[in-house]
């Protein structure tokens, strides 16, 4: 069974220590708060962290629908507990809303990452981007998927407004409703290979689900009538298999992702400008006055859409702003560290000192 889930010979191998342990391997489906469901040979188990798995996720993060964990099952019943997760190969990660420092993983173990966003008023370019940079850093193959093309006039000419800023990467063009793109879309996912769907709250993604499976798996909702935003569905990421072999993961909607590491994946959505800052004068230039900017040269000659110039400033920022938070954390957790060595320490040689009575 969990052959049809991705299991492989190097996750075999890789599970051999903890198969040795007495443990089975499991795949979670779906991610929820207090217990995960996971997909095991001996069925669907409600699984929980072990206390020390618990305590190890306070800095490590919890797992993540579509990672393999190794657990052991309760005899007689459909619970089980989790004791170590797998090495993932890729994961799409954000910047959790209320943390400057906390990591979130949405999907683990991906293959590609569909970012999805409707044809309606919602469509946001500069969103777009910023979900773009995220998902090429998840080490997945991103995808741009257009939904809700019945809705929009010019469907064609919307697409490849969008695929211009694409960073190259493919753009699909689908309408659920009437059916269209479908083949498109699945071309994309290869049997056993996993992909999740990244967008905001009522852009069709539980829909798109929905219309792949060719039945009403997963709740939705339309879109407010006033400006077209969706509302929250999904509650949780939920990952089921495609008629087809693949995998799919919905997730629950989000309005923007918080970037973590992702001045690579950056770089290659804003690659034309990556460009022109190469082919500036100075290798070091500001791109404000100086002689041979070519970044000013192409604003100046409306080549380059200063809305997407000033979006790629505000992106390479903030990576640099929450670059130096993550340096001052780690820096004040090594000197709490160094702080409660030295006092054991002293501690210790006090012990020393002291007579025997």
């Amino acid at each position: 069974m969990i052959e049809h889930y991705g299991w492989s010979e190097n996750l075999r191998l890789a599970f051999a220590p903890h198969a040795h342990a007495g443990h089975i391997p499991g795949r979670i489906v779906v991610q929820q708060r207090e217990a995960n469901l996971v997909l095991t040979d001996v069925g669907t188990l409600s699984a929980r962290l072990s206390g020390r798995l618990r305590h190890e996720a306070r800095e490590a993060g919890h797992p993540a629908a579509g990672d393999w964990v190794a657990l052991s099952a309760n005899a007689g019943e459909e619970k089980a507990t989790i004791h170590a997760v797998l090495p993932r190969r890729t994961a799409f990660v954000r910047r959790a809303a209320d943390s400057v420092q906390t990591m979130q993983v949405s999907a683990a173990n991906i293959d590609v990452v569909f970012v999805v966003t409707s044809m309606n008023a919602d469509l946001n370019p500069r969103r777009l981007e910023r979900f773009l940079a995220a998902a090429w850093q998840s080490g997945a193959r991103p995808v741009v998927v257009l939904t809700k093309a019945d809705l929009c006039e010019q469907p064609e000419g919307k697409a490849a407004e969008i695929a211009a800023l694409a960073g190259g990467c493919p753009v699909v063009t689908v309408s659920a409703r009437q059916g269209l793109g479908l083949g498109d879309l699945m071309a994309h996912i290869a049997p056993g290979e996993t992909c999740v769907l990244i967008g905001s709250s009522g852009v069709g993604k539980s829909t798109l689900v929905n219309t792949l499976l060719g039945e009403e798996r997963m709740a939705t909702q339309a879109v407010r009538v006033a400006d077209d935003r969706g509302r929250h569905t999904t509650s949780h990421r939920h990952l089921v298999l495609l008629p087809g072999g693949g995998l799919i993961l919905d997730t629950p909607g989000i309005r923007e992702v918080g970037l973590v590491e992702a001045d690579a994946g950056l770089d290659t959505v804003f690659d034309d400008i990556v460009l022109l800052a190469e082919a500036c004068r100075f290798r070091n230039c500001g791109h404000s006055n100086e002689p041979g900017c070519a970044v000013r040269g192409a604003l100046e000659a409306g080549v380059l859409d200063p809305d997407r110039w000033a979006h790629f400033q505000t992106l390479s920022q903030e990576l640099a702003a929450k670059g130096v938070t993550q340096d001052r954390a780690a820096q004040e957790l090594d000197r709490r560290r160094q702080a409660t060595l030295l006092r054991g320490y002293r501690s210790a040689k006090r012990d020393l000192r002291e007579p025997r009575s």
